[in-house]
């Protein structure tokens, strides 16, 4: 790494794996979704491994559901830091996240736990000059679309399911995001007197309130390969088309 692209580079990244899974746990015998393997790899390790590449050098997890796949990864893994989510059968993905508070103390790169995607995603946010940085895609056709709203500044301004309920679609959520500690500190500090309507909301509430007031961009990268797995189509489809897609790019191999 030249020292100029080191200087924006995070060192922290966060994981959110607390969910249960419903609509897919039990094709993939009741494992938590960041441990689907594809190709003889974990998604959870997968993702690690591209990040270790790009500069991070610690993991913060935050688990729920099956975690004790979680606490033997950290067996393996080191630098790995684990929260349980206890109540996470009933809270939703950004109270796992607040959960979390505690343990994060430096800007840090966010993921969901059930990405496969192309290592393009990690080296575009870790060389980006912004401190926060919501990552977007162009079209996925993946029909479990979270689309996000932006203004003509690239800020977020609203992200749903619903594409009828925005103004506009200027992309789609990747479910990678890079934060500064001052903006994570923020989005916690507007929930912290009000913990039963964070035990409620997603992270992408989270993040679209806090950009009302403390902008965070947003940017997209057009070809992006690239796919949750939160049911049955999408591991299928991440078998037969994202990876070998994936595979052939950064690899050269089929």
């Amino acid at each position: 790494m030249e020292k100029s692209m080191q200087s924006h580079y995070v060192g922290t990244a966060v994981i959110m794996a607390g969910g249960l899974g419903l609509r897919i746990n039990q094709h993939i015998d009741n494992k938590p979704k960041g441990f689907i393997d594809i190709d003889g790899v974990t998604l959870i390790e997968r993702s690690i491994n591209i990040m270790k590449k790009h500069g991070i050098r610690r993991f913060i997890i935050g688990t729920g559901y099956q975690s004790p796949y979680y606490e033997k990864l950290a067996e393996k893994i080191p630098h790995i830091l684990l929260k349980k989510n206890p109540i996470y059968a009933r809270t939703s993905s950004f109270y796992t996240l607040f959960n979390l508070r505690e343990l994060i103390t430096e800007d840090f790169l966010l993921l969901e736990s059930d990405l496969l995607f192309e290592e393009k995603a990690i080296q575009y946010l870790q060389q980006h000059n912004e401190k926060n940085v919501v990552l977007a895609s162009g079209r996925t056709h993946s029909r479990d679309e979270v689309y996000i709203e932006t203004d003509d500044r690239g800020i977020l301004v609203k992200m749903s399911k619903d594409r009828e309920i925005l103004g506009r679609v200027d992309g789609e959520l990747v479910g990678i995001t890079r934060l500064s500690l001052q903006r994570f500190q923020q989005i916690c500090a507007a929930y912290q007197a009000d913990e039963s309507t964070a035990e409620k909301i997603d992270y992408e509430t989270a993040l679209t309130t806090i950009s009302a007031t403390h902008p965070i961009r947003v940017d997209r990268i057009e070809d992006l390969i690239w796919t949750e797995i939160d049911m049955v189509s999408h591991l299928d489809r991440a078998k037969n088309t994202i990876y070998p897609r994936i595979k052939q790019k950064e690899t050269g191999r089929t």
